[in-house]
């Protein structure tokens, strides 16, 4: 049997899209955790997170082989949580069916639409700059970010010192906020 915790993300994906069910519960274990703890900030009840979480689970496996994830998979949970958990807020808002409520549900259906075009969008933007750093600065970020390896990880893997490697990460990261300003200048 493989040692599944030094897998990385995408790797555990693969595995998982031929119905590797070890890989599915590294991946389980790995975010089980962290979108609880994420998830509960939003929902303030621990036994409907669960519930969603497994639901969220559930669906992953389901959808296993029809998977086609554009960037980590980490992105990929992490947008599936928040759309389930606004759908259980516009579902909890919705359970005294009033023209007030109804009103409000809409406008929550209109600004979850709205935030998702932002939010692909502005993913499209970020990913064309990350397109337009060096090669190896390119390679090194999504290699940390995209990936989930640590900067030793890495800097053995291309045979580059740590050091060199967090330069790149930080100089990426400069490239990325900048745009991000400017991105929210032109929005305003």
């Amino acid at each position: 049997m493989s040692d599944y915790h030094s897998h990385t993300d995408q790797q555990l994906l693969s595995l998982l899209q031929n119905s590797d069910e070890s890989a599915f519960t590294e991946l389980y274990n790995r975010y089980w955790d962290k979108l609880l703890v994420r998830g509960l900030t939003q929902l303030n009840s621990p036994e409907d997170m669960e519930e969603l979480l497994h639901d969220i689970f559930v669906k992953l496996w389901n959808r296993r082989k029809n998977l086609d994830i554009k960037y980590s998979f980490h992105t990929y949970i992490a947008a599936m949580l928040k759309y389930e958990i606004l759908r259980i807020l516009a579902d909890r808002k919705r359970k005294p069916v009033t023209e007030t409520t109804e009103a409000n549900v809409d406008r929550t259906a209109e600004d979850s639409t709205s935030h998702l075009l932002d939010f692909i969008d502005l993913q499209q933007q970020l990913e064309a700059t990350v397109r337009q750093l060096p090669d190896k600065c390119q390679l090194v970020f999504r290699m940390s970010r995209e990936q989930g390896l640590s900067q030793r990880q890495i800097a053995h893997e291309l045979k580059i010192t740590p050091k060199t490697v967090e330069n790149h990460i930080n100089r990426a990261l400069r490239v990325l906020r900048s745009a991000i300003q400017n991105i929210r200048i032109l929005s305003l």
